[in-house]
Order: structure tokens, then sequence, then C-alpha cells
């Protein structure tokens, strides 16, 4: 079990130190993240990608039954 809360926190990690690679490829906005700008700072809320990351490890885990 600490294996895989450990793997999970390394990929989210590396998740985000590619993000801006990914926004750049277009993989990281995606219709439904909520994108404003407040104070000077541009503010993302990625709230699609998050529903589809999740529906994601969903499948993965039943399939492999953990």
């Amino acid at each position: 079990m600490l294996t895989w809360v450990l793997v999970l926190i390394v990929g989210i990690i590396a998740l985000g130190l590619f993000a801006r690679m990914l926004s750049k490829l277009g993989l990281w906005r995606l219709p439904g993240d909520i994108r404003f700008t407040y104070k000077g700072r541009e503010i993302n809320l990625p709230i699609a990608f998050t529903i589809l990351i999740s529906a994601a490890l969903t499948l993965v885990t039943r399939v492999f039954r953990i």
C-alpha cells in the first residue's frame, strides 16, 4: 500500500513539473477547466483534467484489482 502512495505522489510531482510542456502540446487545458487572472497571476483550476485523471486511475485499479 505504501508503495502505491509513493508512486502516486511521484506521479503528481512529475505532472506538476511537466505542466508547461503539456500546456504547449494542448493537453493541459481541456474544456471545463477554469482560468482566471487575479492580481496579475494566472490561476488555473483544472476541473475537467482532474475528472479525466480520476476516471483513468479508476479504470486502472479495476483492471488490476488493486
